[in-house]
């Protein structure tokens, strides 16, 4: 089964090789590799543009076009496979993606071509609930502004917001899947009672590991001492946080985001940043990324801003390549994946 593998600036061709061999053994394949131009500041930029635009929105590389002729199988992560790319892997039965959204992935042409499109879930569900509990400590203990200060020659002691700690407080999600239950076994040692709005997580799912559903959104913002968001964007999560739920959070409040920014209206929440309504932010997504030099965010003293980096340690390359893996041996196994994303319209279900 001739399989290509993309590599890219986050997750390297060779994890992916190593993991192919180590579960289907040596003399699978042939498999061949590829890699993105650019560094992972480029990737990360087209991959934005195609979260946007889609994935025919960004042109793919020449070397990918080449390497794709022939192949049945395309194994990657953040390369763009729209159009030009199907049409040149004319042998191509399934594209195994290391994440869970394929906004670089044009599913339906690919569907029209027989090729099955396969995402995975839970790679990187640590690494962000560790993100996540890294900004509440960052937002609550200024850690970050007192680093700016020393580094620039200051000692500063006063700072906006609340001086809180994390044990004993209220945690509210705003949906709960793989990132809310490492979510809450690492935030189980600080004590916190913890809150969930997910109209499609039942009772029981979340009482294993602790958490309370609750019955709409804005309880989750009325009640939390700490609101963070797991949602993933689609049209119903579009902008669905606004300022009628800025205006229920407690004024000691903080809101994480390291889901996707295009679920909160970037607007409003700036709006009660700017004005000291809530405590502060600590945010990894923005709507134009990387943040333009005047951006208004870079003027907040009450937010802590990461780059986008959620999911990108060496653990979850590693589990992502090998969750890819384990949907191409399904797939060499019995003709099909039974999680692919179209696997319903091509009769793999």
């Amino acid at each position: 089964m001739h399989t290509l593998v993309v590599g890219d600036g986050f997750i390297p061709a060779d994890p992916y090789v190593s993991a192919l061999r180590e579960r289907l053994g040596p003399d699978f394949g042939p498999v061949r590799t590829v890699d993105l131009p650019g560094d992972k500041k480029d990737q990360h930029e087209w991959q934005q543009i195609m979260e946007a635009r889609g994935p025919n929105a960004v042109e793919p590389a020449p070397a990918l076009l080449s390497a794709v002729a022939g192949a049945e199988v395309l194994c990657a992560h953040f390369a763009p496979v729209g159009e030009k790319v199907l049409a040149a892997g004319d042998a191509l039965r399934l594209i195994a993606v290391a994440r869970t959204g394929l906004e670089n992935v044009d599913v339906d042409a690919a569907t029209a071509r027989g090729v099955g499109v396969v995402p995975v879930y839970g790679r990187n569900a640590g690494a962000v609930a560790e993100l996540q509990i890294g900004l509440m400590l960052a937002e609550a203990r200024n850690i970050a502004r007192a680093d700016a200060s020393v580094r620039s020659g200051g000692w500063r002691k006063d700072f906006p917001g609340a001086r809180i700690e994390i044990a004993g407080r209220t945690v509210g999600m705003v949906g709960f899947g793989h990132v809310g239950a490492q979510f809450a076994r690492r935030l189980a040692g600080f004590g916190c009672r913890l809150i969930a709005y997910d109209p499609y997580t039942s009772p029981a799912a979340l009482a294993e590991h602790g958490v309370e559903q609750v019955s709409t959104l804005d309880e989750v913002f009325a009640s939390s001492d700490f609101v963070v968001v797991q949602a993933r964007h689609t049209p119903e999560t579009d902008t669905f946080i606004g300022a009628a739920q800025f205006a229920l959070m407690k004024p000691h409040a903080y809101f994480i985001n390291v889901a996707r920014s295009r679920v909160v209206d970037t607007d409003a929440l700036h709006g009660v940043l700017a004005a000291g309504r809530i405590a502060g932010a600590g945010l990894d997504v923005f709507d134009a990324e990387p943040l333009p030099a005047d951006s208004p965010w870079r003027g907040l003293d009450n937010t802590t801003l990461t780059t986008h980096f959620g999911g990108d340690t060496e653990e979850t390359n590693l589990t992502s390549a090998r969750l890819v893996v384990e949907a191409v041996a399904e797939y060499a196994a019995t003709g099909r994946v039974a999680s692919g994303a179209n696997a319903k319209a091509l009769g793999w279900t």
